[in-house]
């Protein structure tokens, strides 16, 4: 055991109604949980976990797909969001009335240890390095908490893994890193650039996983980053991903690098990741 871990650690920790008698502004809705101080053995260090549930969760015993999501601060709540919200929760609660319900387990990001672990390459000026044990966090402590506490449908073909930026580049990773567990991913404006461009050898070099890719990029997020987001494209393509069937690209005009923009675009990305593919082809942008 680490010399860390203190006494409370091993007290196994409940589930709570998220907090919103607080005093500041709280935008949530719908049904959100929070377990207070979740310790990773992996990282050894703690934080907060929100879940949210989908309407119907109390209405009977139906096991629902679940979606991994990374900066959880900037999911549910614009009081806790250090720009903006993405409105997870009041998405969640519309695309439900197509009948795509799901659990989203919010985590957020450790702050300064973000970059550390959102990414499995080290990158002489930014960090990383610690994405391996960040994975094996979610893998290995965390998702046995959740298929446990709630009525979770623990099936590779419904668990999922999505962010943005940093965290975009981790879900690409962890599409391809284990394939046993995640059989769908949302990669919204990855950060493909971290550390020399090494997730592009990696993925090149990975075998073939079944499962649904979103990725998406904005027009205004830079001529280095659209080109980056087209060659990961082009790489997803080679590799055999079909367009409108496993592999889902969207480009949006006018789109920037901020978390209005990935609020903007995570409807369409949620319909196409829990429902059925399109008929048409690929969703692509001009």
């Amino acid at each position: 055991m680490s010399e860390s871990r203190t006494e409370s650690d091993l007290v196994v920790p409940s589930w709570m109604d998220y907090p919103v008698e607080d005093g500041r502004e709280h935008s949530v809705v719908g049904t959100i949980k929070v377990m207070d101080q979740f310790w990773s053995p992996e990282l050894e260090n703690h934080r907060d976990i929100l879940v949210y549930l989908p309407p119907s969760y109390d209405a009977g015993d139906r096991r629902y797909p679940v979606i991994y999501m990374h900066d959880g601060q900037n999911l549910f709540d614009k009081a806790t969001s250090f720009a903006d919200e993405w409105a997870v929760d009041e998405v969640m609660e519309d695309v439900s009335q197509d009948g795509l319900e799901a659990i989203v387990v919010g985590i957020p990001n450790m702050e300064e240890e973000r970059c550390d672990e959102y990414s499995p390459f080290a990158d002489p000026k930014h960090g990383g390095g610690k994405g391996d044990a960040y994975l094996y966090f979610i893998v290995n402590t965390l998702k046995p908490a959740v298929d446990r506490d709630f009525r979770t449908n623990p099936a590779r073909e419904h668990t999922g893994i999505a962010g943005s930026s940093m965290g975009g580049l981790i879900s690409l990773y962890a599409f391809f890193r284990h394939p046993d567990v995640f059989g769908f991913t949302g990669v919204m404006s990855p950060a493909l650039w971290f550390a020399k461009r090494a997730i592009f050898g990696y993925v090149e070099q990975a075998p073939f996983v079944s499962g649904k890719i979103y990725l998406d990029v904005g027009t205004q997020e830079g001529a280095e980053e659209l080109t980056d987001v087209r060659r990961l494209r082009e790489l997803l393509i080679a590799k055999d991903y079909q367009s409108g069937r496993d592999f889902f690209y969207v480009v949006e005009v006018g789109g920037r690098h901020e978390e209005r923009a990935w609020a903007r675009r995570l409807r369409k990305e949620l319909k196409l990741l829990l429902g059925s593919p399109p008929d048409g082809g690929a969703p692509v942008a001009p």
